[in-house]
């Protein structure tokens, strides 16, 4: 057997164990991720709308291990939509007397 064959098996093998992985523990990361992108969006609305902060300000607020999430704007509706990419997005409206509450998951 060639040293080039063996490489694309062993390539072929390592990805299949990579994804194997994924599968197994697809639930476990979803959840981390929904919970994240509804963490960082109230949190993020709070500071955008409730404390009037400016976003960059409002970027420093995210724990520790939250570097996937990413936060988005949304100044004409008074809200905040964050993400992990291709997993979870979460969006918490600004409310007068309420504060930001989430918007219901769809």
């Amino acid at each position: 057997m060639s040293a080039r064959r063996k490489w694309i098996y062993g390539l072929g093998g390592l990805i299949a164990v990579l994804l194997a992985l994924l599968a197994w523990n697809w639930r476990s990361l979803n959840a981390r991720a929904a919970l994240g992108a509804a963490y960082g969006a109230r949190v993020a609305c709070s500071c955008r709308y409730v404390e009037r902060r400016d976003m960059p300000s409002c970027q420093g607020d995210k724990e520790p291990g939250m570097g996937m999430v990413a936060l988005t704007d949304h100044p004409d509706a008074r809200a905040v939509s964050a993400s992990v990419p291709l997993i979870a997005t979460r969006t918490a409206r600004y409310r007068p007397g309420w504060g930001c509450l989430l918007d219901p998951v769809r």
